[in-house]
């Protein structure tokens, strides 16, 4: 089938997915509509704030569909009308099965994990405070249980010890763009492989909620530095700091450094003191703090932080 005649509909909402859709418009296939997540408001002023996905296919006019319900009739109705071979599905909701059986050559998913690990909402985040070295994506096709289908393809990407999640999920999104183009092309060429996923018990990718962004200063320095970066720039890992006079500061930390050792013997949690760095005790030694944002400020440097604060010592703060 030649990619002009295979007739698509692309299912996402955030930036990872627009850098997929506008790869395959520059490669010419064909896109009949853009399903993405209703208009949302936000801010003081309840402005109607669009998707990554609404805002580009707007600008490259695609025909666009906001279901509140997936499973509302007259949305499902709307689908059949296009009489779509192909769905492609990047950073979604889950499809019902009425969706995801309708169109003849089925519907794919692009998955920020090297499936079967890290199946869930927060692949790329979970397997960078997991301290993992790799990482990738799949594609792979839609069935009942979330992220359980056959594989189509995976490619992997190393992840720097020093690597924040900002820059993996960029890198991610530019390598998931290609292979999103390989797969529909694979498809039209009729040459399409997959296999089954293995079975087994494998690390989960839930969503981050406030909780899961606490540093917890008890643990050790490498696993509060891969914590740090896997939820840098966003959400941002958490700390109160505690000051000489008790005055309490929460924080967003988004940057920390590794420290030789030397720094046993304290209070995990505890400021070791120093006028330019804020130096914080672990269970096995000490981390530098090199970027904050406390409540109410800009982001600084930490140099810049302590010009007006004197900490004493970092804790999880009060929920």
């Amino acid at each position: 089938m030649d990619k002009k005649d295979l007739k698509i509909v692309f299912l996402g909402t955030p930036e990872f997915a627009v850098c997929s859709l506008s790869r395959l418009l520059d490669e010419g296939f064909r896109i009949e509509a853009v399903v993405t997540a209703p208009d949302k408001p936000a801010g003081r002023g309840h402005k109607m704030l669009q998707s990554d996905v609404k805002k580009f296919a707007l600008e490259r006019g695609l025909p666009i569909l906001q279901p509140r319900n997936l499973k509302d009739p007259e949305f499902i109705e709307s689908l059949k009308a296009i009489d779509a071979d192909l769905f492609i599905v990047i950073a979604f909701r889950m499809l019902p099965e009425a969706v995801w059986q309708m169109p003849r050559l089925g519907c794919f998913n692009l998955h920020a994990s090297l499936l079967p690990r890290y199946r869930g909402a927060a692949p790329i985040n979970r397997a960078v405070m997991n301290g993992d070295t790799e990482t990738g994506v799949t594609t792979f096709f839609l069935k009942h249980e979330i992220d359980t289908g056959d594989i189509i393809r995976q490619e992997r990407i190393t992840i720097g010890p020093d690597e924040n999640v900002g820059s993996v999920h960029d890198r991610l999104m530019t390598l998931g763009a290609e292979m999103t183009c390989k797969t529909v092309a694979e498809i039209c060429e009729g040459s399409l492989q997959t296999r089954p996923q293995p079975e087994g018990d494998f690390i989960a990718a839930p969503k981050i909620f406030r909780p899961d962004c606490e540093i917890d200063w008890n643990a050790g320095s490498r696993r509060i530095h891969d914590h740090v970066r896997g939820l840098s720039p966003y959400p941002a890992a958490r700390t109160t700091l505690v000051s000489t006079d008790g005055k309490q500061t929460e924080a967003k930390v988004f940057e920390t450094k590794m420290l030789e050792d030397g720094f046993g013997g304290g209070v995990p949690g505890e400021i070791i003191p120093d006028k330019r760095r804020l130096l914080v005790r672990t269970a096995d030694g000490a981390l530098e703090i090199m970027s904050l944002q406390p409540a109410g400020k800009k982001r600084m440097d930490a140099s810049a932080f302590l010009l007006g604060y004197s900490p004493a010592r970092c804790e999880k703060s009060v929920l």
